[in-house]
């Protein structure tokens, strides 16, 4: 199974401890799995690993939210354009930008009690799927689509349910 194509970018504030970029793929390779529209080696993500800071203005300036967030995702296609680029197989697309702030995602992990780079794959999983055009703030069914399908990619790289419901098959 293939999937998106990442650029990555570790700022430092992550360390050297884990993989980074291993992680990353993986995580696209489960949501690759899930949803298919993922799938195609001509869709191109960037994925940032930054700090708090910067997470924090991107999401002032673009969401008008005045806080840092785990993960935040630019879409560079709507979700029929995305549709349609996974079908060319001749022509590469920026699917969008996917930008983790370390902070927020150590304290989630912290809370949840699971390992950062665990939580950090369910994020980019999340943050994947919203460049796909899923959107979890559209409506309840719209919600329990996206989480059904974190779920399940989870499970595939073998991470517990993050919502602590039942996995669908």
């Amino acid at each position: 199974m293939t999937a998106p194509t990442l650029e990555i970018d570790v700022d430092p504030v992550w360390g050297q401890e884990s993989d980074w970029e291993a992680l990353a793929s993986r995580a696209a390779g489960a949501a690759a799995q899930v949803a298919p529209e993922l799938a195609h080696e001509n869709l191109l993500v960037s994925v940032v690993f930054a700090d708090n800071d910067e997470v924090h203005e991107l999401n002032r300036q673009w969401r008008a939210r005045d806080k840092p967030t785990n993960v935040l995702s630019f879409p560079m296609l709507s979700r029929e354009e995305v549709l349609h680029a996974a079908q060319d197989e001749g022509a590469p697309g920026m699917l969008g930008d996917l930008i983790l702030a370390r902070g927020v995602c150590l304290r989630e992990a912290g809370e949840k009690g699971i390992a950062a780079e665990d939580h950090a794959v369910h994020l980019i999983v999340h943050g994947l799927l919203h460049l796909a055009g899923y959107d979890h703030e559209t409506g309840e069914a719209d919600a329990e689509e996206m989480e059904g399908l974190e779920r399940k990619a989870l499970a595939l790289l073998g991470l517990p349910d993050p919502y602590g419901g039942p996995v669908e098959n």
